[in-house]
């Protein structure tokens, strides 16, 4: 469909964007969020640097990582290994809240909106921050559920009790191997519900939510609809980054809007119906909301 890609590059004043932007979303009849990593790396949630250091200082040392991202690869010689990473990971993720208030104030920019949103995050930043979980997609799962690892069932299974005894009685980066999860149907290790390869579950609620985002695509169909894309890399592109270009495509009423540091860029086709903004999307998203004015200094 798409034969060439316009790629924008930054130009040190934003305010045209962030202006037309604000115009898309005030005349829009639906709005809906694609949210990549990037917005909870806006939110504060990163992976290196200081944040890496506070938490996982003991494992770098031992093993020689140096970024969560690689500590979830390394190849722990013991599962009581392995769960003490990965509790302490979890918690610090999924349980804790954002240093930032970036989901919160997104959800005021479009609580009173016809919205849905789909993400790939697996941090439940969203549903902290209030959105309604009947307009929410999270297709990749979730750091707060388990599931069997072969799996022998497609069920998930909430594991905060379990998770926050791991972190609180772990020693020396081993959990006690009578807090091993296991799966309560057939008693094999549990695991992350998170999509890695063919044994990821899709469980009766993330069916729910996907027929609820069908459905809100297709009766919003010729709408004029924002495609608000926020913090989308190039890990997964064909969940949220190709349909959206696809349908503003074939919507002549859509825009695209895309906000994101370097990863910014539109197809040709769609050019005059995209927006695109290069710089941090908490700060955007304060300007749009009129907590800064200062758009000529950008």
């Amino acid at each position: 469909m798409f034969t060439r890609m316009t790629v924008t590059k930054p130009t040190g004043n934003y305010s045209d964007n962030i202006r037309r932007l604000r115009e898309v979303l005030g005349s829009a009849d639906a709005v809906v969020v694609g949210a990549g990593a990037g917005l909870s790396a806006a939110a504060g949630f990163t992976y290196t640097g200081e944040r890496f250091q506070r938490y996982f200082s003991d494992f770098a040392d031992k093993y020689g990582f140096h970024d969560m991202y690689s500590g979830g690869f390394y190849p722990f010689p013991a599962l009581e290994e392995f769960w003490a990473y990965w509790s302490r990971y979890i918690f610090i993720n999924r349980y804790m809240d954002a240093p930032k208030s970036v989901y919160s104030d997104l959800l005021s920019l479009i609580h009173d909106k016809d919205y849905f949103v789909i993400t790939t995050n697996v941090d439940h930043c969203f549903q902290k921050a209030g959105v309604d979980k009947n307009r929410l997609f999270y297709t990749q799962g979730d750091y707060g559920l388990f599931q069997c690892s072969e799996p022998c069932c497609q069920e998930t299974f909430d594991n905060e009790n379990m998770i926050r005894q791991m972190k609180e009685q772990q020693k020396n980066m081993r959990i006690p191997s009578e807090l091993l999860p296991v799966c309560p149907h057939c008693g094999r290790p549990m695991t992350m519900n998170l999509r890695a390869d063919d044994k990821f579950v899709e469980d009766a609620g993330w069916h729910r939510a996907a027929e609820r985002y069908e459905d809100f695509l297709r009766t919003r169909g010729q709408q004029k609809i924002l495609f608000l894309e926020l913090g989308v890399g190039y890990n997964t592109p064909a969940i949220i980054k190709y349909p959206f270009w696809r349908m503003t495509a074939a919507n002549l009423g859509a825009t695209y809007a895309c906000i994101n540091y370097r990863e910014v860029i539109c197809p040709e086709e769609t050019a005059g119906r995209s927006i695109v903004i290069n710089t941090d999307i908490g700060a955007v998203i304060s300007v749009l909301l009129g907590e800064s004015d200062d758009l000529d200094e950008w």
